[in-house]
């Protein structure tokens, strides 16, 4: 199911959201962690477990994206940390949907600028509620929306590329020692063949000489 919901705040500011999925709590859920996170700007990224529903958030420069992934994309690599549990919300980081919430950050912080810091609630959200939408689609299921992924593909590839490219030097060294092999064997009918010139003129010089 991948990603079904995702939010844009600023603190206890909701700015901008969008759900796929019209019979959850999500959004009543979503305001009660962004009432639990410590105030302030520290950076920080987070993930709570609600049901089978895993709230991934990550807050930078004052701004929190907070999506919410079914349990199997929220596990479905191993967890970075585990910080704390309360109640049933419980710590946890998964790789494709913090992916997610870096993308929605970039882009949100791009099309509002300066304006986030003043924007009154759900100002932002005819517009960039439709962007939610599509990149939570992208990352459901779009399987190169994965970097992870991809950049394995990628060194898979520059490693098929480096094994056949060895190949071809090893194949090129042996002609090379061929080459080799027949250059020297050149060079040795090259010093005889001088020789055999050498003794030739002086046997040459040597009659001349007694014929005078």
């Amino acid at each position: 199911m991948g990603i079904l919901y995702g939010m844009v705040a600023r603190g206890l500011v909701v700015l901008a959201e969008f759900s796929s999925v019209a019979q959850t709590n999500a959004n009543t859920i979503a305001r009660q962690i962004l009432d639990k996170i410590p105030r302030g700007n520290e950076d920080s990224n987070s993930s709570y477990s609600h049901d089978r529903y895993i709230f991934h958030v990550k807050r930078t420069d004052g701004l929190i994206v907070l999506c919410m992934a079914d349990d199997a994309t929220g596990r479905e690599f191993v967890f970075d940390q585990l910080v704390r549990c309360n109640d049933r919300l419980k710590f946890y980081a998964g790789r494709i949907p913090f992916e997610f919430l870096e993308d929605i950050h970039q882009r949100f912080v791009k099309t509002y600028g300066r304006a986030i810091h003043t924007a009154s609630p759900y100002a932002m959200n005819e517009d960039f509620s439709r962007i939610l939408s599509q990149q939570m689609d992208h990352y459901s299921n779009d399987p190169n929306a994965d970097r992870l992924n991809r950049l394995q593909g990628e060194m898979s590839h520059v490693r098929t590329v480096m094994i056949d490219n060895i190949d071809k030097v090893l194949q090129r060294g042996d002609r090379l020692a061929l080459l080799v092999e027949k250059t020297s064997t050149l060079q040795g009918n090259t010093i005889r063949f001088r020789r055999q010139t050498q003794r030739f003129r002086k046997a040459q010089w040597w009659r001349d000489f007694k014929l005078k």
